[in-house]
């Protein structure tokens, strides 16, 4: 014990010290020049997705007019992407811009959590363990991608590249004079070459403070490859051997003196930086696509996040009283899918979760909408026991399997068994920023009991236990719907409403408890269907006033501003904002609490995250994870998507339950970027809501003011949780240890004088098994802080490529206050074939005539044998990547016992080259290229012969004959 608090002490220290981190910058460059991790994932994201978009609109005979460079933005890619994204048509760019943020924040963390890991900065020439950290990263990827785990893959995928794009800064590739990206960095089957020996020097000192020159000559006439040493503790280093550099490298004060770092224009070598920047995107780029060729365009796709759909997400009850729930969930849902079949709209995933007691699951994801309506299809209504059933469970599975920012439908009849499974949920809406809507039937007015019903036992909602129900809705930002069995299908309406593309918040407020307000929200010209929803008991009373002054009032279902349907507790309005742009208002009289939201279709939206500050002159912003602490400063990133031409005037956190409102500072970080900085936030609930300008010629006005609100609560804390573990892949029957620490604050700074018990619990959404202390003690004199360990158990059934959500919440001992901390990992066997598939040719044949014209009327055909070798995993499909033939493929056994593929291609001789993608069952890559020639006679020509050289450690196999008409290579990716 004394051991890990010494480790954690250092890391705060380390955290705490300006200018540590030795990287690229992680999120900003506030020289207005260099360009950091953020810039660089995100310029090799955008254009990978391009190119891969291009390519299919090519094999489908589509134009793809985008020029792909490092101008490009996700609305750009998203509209390029889309067979219809016209100018004029409605694209959400959310859901790519989301995914984007999450891989660069992964990254960006990868200086917080790994802060002295020479591995994962590849400092102290630890090549071979930088490369390591690569491919067992990309081979994460890859299986959590077979898995459909897109969430889990982005994060680790972010990590990962962090490592990859350090090796251009910290190491000497760019003086070698080096213009492409050190393939070998993602190929573990060859060898790592030409490497500065242990002995070797490899620097002189910098003269005068000019380190341009301090790599010996030597070094680089050899060509060896070198990385600087970094220390904050130590200014040893081995003799003659050049270091990172930076006022914080304690090991560039000895001699050699100096750096060779490129992470800025102000670093050592700062001069290359733009060139290791270069560097890096493109080696991010090729990375990018060593994952696509394994899992295949759409899905290389999904992982990046490129959908103008969100998913469509349900958890259903579906104990003895739930038949017409489920009928309704299963109408609604056919209804949504067969619209949407085949359109822009289409949900680009499916998710079911059916709980009772005492079960909960299997969780479903997938893409195929069949699939999922056979599922709900199978659902039944049936048994019950005792009332309460498992919904928190159910909701915790679809909250950390759906993408962040997913719209989440739960239909139940009773109370929640696992209620102490709030605060746990709770933590992963926030963390998501996922919007959930209760679908509740029955509800009773009071505590009266039910008769039995068909031979069930009586269930019974009370309007407490309706309450947790709410309580979360409100948190999210959904809604808490109260209706009668019989007229649920009148209130399914929104769930079709939220499936529309583009929906964006406008605005949502919540009176708990309830008084007579007036709220007004903004109406601009980029808006489209716009929708209120205002639930409340049936004594509420509203009105509504446009822009121009006309008012309706409730007592008028259908008038000149609105049309509305009253359905238990909720009223939908359906706008008619035509020509009425500016601000409008909704008058509610109450006493009673209730809620107002409206909502509508538009391409300009925004996403935030909590970011946190390192302090010091080269300090940056990580993700800041759990709640912000009160009393201090909060930092968000704000993304405005959807519009180029937006001007942000202001950015609010709004308690939507009070008067609070307090105003952050903005700074334009280009793009549509922002950093917004609010001091002081005091305790309480809030949301960020955004206020800006449009003059976009997509408007129906030149200049169109606008605001957007985002769902999900700010919710402030007094606690800090903090948790780090050192790697977030995990093998299958293994158990790691999670340290934790806990710490009372004022004023956003720990109270180092703080004493208290807090109460500690740690849930996983894979019920794995699980320790954890029931509480943790600040003791007098123990500087404020208490720490803990929580322990997690794969089981060794765990399959590759299994998320693993764990969740560590703190609360006080009035149990007034919680934080929390969430951690993702991933299970990741250790992988022993690294070896890529090896393609021989068989034979060729060809009869193609010289003249283009008489293509059509003749054949060529290609067969070649692929295998993984005796020791592989096997190859699991083969693909064809360019040509228009027909691939057809069968399995025999090899001479040694291994499984041979093989391939047979034929195609017209209009088209004359044929590129085979083999991936084995880890996602190892390799590619066959053949080619036809045109043949002096109508004859078939066939050939045997197959020799196999070796070529700078490259493994080629290739057919040589008298008569050649097709040449076959062997490019590794």
């Amino acid at each position: 014990m004394a051991l890990r608090q010494t480790v954690m002490f250092l890391l705060l220290v380390v955290l705490s010290l300006p200018g540590l981190i030795h990287s690229f910058q992680p999120l900003f460059s506030f020289d207005g020049n260099s360009l950091t991790h953020r810039d660089i994932t995100q310029r090799a994201v955008l254009r990978k997705t391009a190119e891969v978009c291009r390519d299919i609109a090519v094999s489908e005979g589509r134009d793809f007019s985008l020029t792909i460079d490092d101008s490009l933005s996700a609305d750009k890619v998203q509209r390029a992407c889309s067979s219809t994204g016209t100018s004029s048509s409605l694209l959400s760019t959310v859901i790519f811009q989301t995914s984007i943020s999450n891989m660069y924040f992964s990254n960006a963390k990868v200086d917080v959590v790994f802060a002295l890991s020479e591995e994962h900065h590849f400092d102290d020439e630890t090549f071979q363990g930088g490369r390591d950290v690569i491919t067992a990263g990309v081979s994460a990827v890859k299986a959590s991608v077979k898995l459909e785990n897109f969430v889990a893959g982005r994060w680790t995928l972010g990590r990962v590249c962090h490592t990859l794009q350090d090796f251009y800064s910290h190491s000497n590739w760019v003086e070698l004079g080096n213009s492409a990206p050190y393939s070998t960095l993602i190929r573990p089957d060859q060898p790592l070459e030409n490497l500065a020996g242990p002995t070797t020097p490899t620097c002189r000192n910098c003269t005068g403070g000019n380190c341009d020159n301090n790599l010996l000559p030597e070094l680089l006439q050899q060509g060896l490859l070198t990385s600087g040493y970094f220390n904050i503790f130590s200014s040893a280093k081995p003799a003659g051997k050049c270091s990172h550099g930076g006022s914080f490298d304690r090991t560039s004060m000895q001699d050699p003196v100096g750096g060779i770092s490129k992470d800025d224009i102000g670093s050592s070598h700062g001069s290359l930086h733009h060139k290791a920047a270069d560097l890096a995107v493109n080696a991010t780029m090729e990375l990018l696509e060593d994952v696509r060729l394994s899992v295949g365009d759409k899905n290389f796709l999904r992982l990046m996040g490129l959908s103008q759909s969100s998913v469509l997400c349900f958890v259903i009850d579906t104990t003895g009283s739930m038949s017409d729930d489920i009928a309704e969930a299963k109408r609604v849902s056919f209804n949504i899918i067969d619209s949407k079949r085949g359109t822009q709209q289409e949900p680009s995933a499916y998710i079911l979760v059916p709980f009772n007691d005492p079960g909960f699951g299997p969780l479903l994801v997938t893409t195929d909408a069949d699939i999922f309506k056979d599922s709900i299809n199978k659902l039944s209504a049936s048994g019950g026991g005792d009332i309460p059933e498992l919904c928190l469970s159910g909701l915790q599975l679809a909250l950390t399997a759906a993408p962040p920012s997913s719209e989440i439908f739960v239909f139940t009849d009773a109370p929640a068994k696992d209620a102490h499974l709030k605060s746990t949920v709770t933590a992963l809406i926030e963390s998501t920023k996922s919007v959930v809507n209760f679908m509740l039937t029955d509800v009773l007015a009071s505590r009266r009991r039910r008769r039995s019903v068909q031979g069930h036992v009586p269930r019974s909602m009370s309007q407490s236990d309706a309450q947790l129900y709410r309580d979360l809705a409100r948190a999210s930002g959904g809604q808490a719907i109260e209706v009668t069995k019989s007229d649920l299908s009148l209130a399914t309406s929104v769930i079709e409403d939220s499936s529309a593309g583009a929906v964006v918040t406008v605005f949502q407020v919540v009176r708990n408890p309830g008084r007579p307000d007036n709220f007004t929200f903004t109406v601009d010209g980029s808006l489209r269907n716009v929708t209120a929803y205002i639930t409340g008991d049936s004594s509420l009373t509203f009105s509504l006033t446009s822009s121009t002054g006309v008012s309706q009032s409730s007592s008028q279902s259908s008038g000149p501003l609105a049309s509305f349907t009253t359905v238990g507790n909720l009223r939908r309005l359906s706008l008619n904002t035509d020509n009425q742009t500016g601000s409008w208002e909704i008058s509610v009289d109450s006493n009673n609490p209730y809620s107002v939201k409206v909502t509508g279709q538009s391409s300009v939206n925004f996403i935030f995250s909590l970011v946190e500050a390192h302090e010091g002159a080269h300090g940056d912003f990580s993700l800041k994870e759990g709640r912000p602490l009160s009393g201090g400063n909060t930092s968000l990133l704000v993304s405005v998507t959807g519009s180029d031409t937006v001007k942000v005037t202001e950015v609010t956190l709004f308690d939507s339950s009070g008067p609070t409102e307090v105003n952050g500072s903005l700074q334009s970080l280009g793009s549509g970027n922002f950093l917004v900085t609010f001091s002081g936030v005091p305790a309480g609930d809030f949301v960020v809501r955004l206020r800006g300008e449009d003059s976009s010629s997509t408007s129906r006005s030149t200049t169109s003011t606008f605001q957007r609100q985002a769902s999900t609560q700010i919710k402030t804390s007094s606690i800090s949780v903090t948790a780090q573990v050192n790697n977030t892949n995990v093998e299958p029957g293994s158990t790691i240890s999670v340290p934790f620490t806990v710490a009372t604050t004022t004023n956003g700074v720990v109270n180092d004088s703080a004493t208290g018990t807090f109460t500690v619990r740690a849930n996983n959404d894979r019920s794995y098994a699980s320790t954890t202390p029931s509480t943790v003690t600040i003791a007098a004199g123990g500087g404020g802080t208490a720490n803990g360990t929580v322990t997690l158990t794969v089981p060794t059934s765990a399959a590759s490529g299994t998320d693993v959500t764990l969740t560590i919440e703190a609360e006080n001992a009035a149990a007034t206050d919680v934080n929390y901390a969430v951690l993702r990992f991933s299970v990741a066997p250790k992988v022993t074939d690294i070896n890529r598939p090896v393609c021989q040719e068989v034979s060729s044949s060809s009869n193609c005539p010289s003249s283009s014209s008489l293509c059509a009327s003749s054949q060529w055909e290609f067969i070649a044998n692929l295998t993984d070798g005796i020791n592989g995993t096997g190859i699991e499909s083969v693909t064809i990547r360019q040509g228009n033939g027909t691939l057809n493929t069968t399995t025999v056994a090899g001479a040694g016992g291994e499984n041979i593929t093989v391939v047979t291609y034929s195609a017209s001789c209009c088209s004359q080259n044929v590129e085979l993608t083999a991936v084995d069952k880890v996602g190892n890559v390799g590619t066959c290229v053949g080619k036809a020639k045109e043949s002096t006679t109508a004859a078939p020509v066939t050939t045997a012969a197959v020799n196999t050289t070796s070529t700078g450690g490259h493994t080629l196999s290739m057919s040589q004959c008298l008569w050649i008409s097709a040449v076959v290579s062997l490019l590794w990716y």
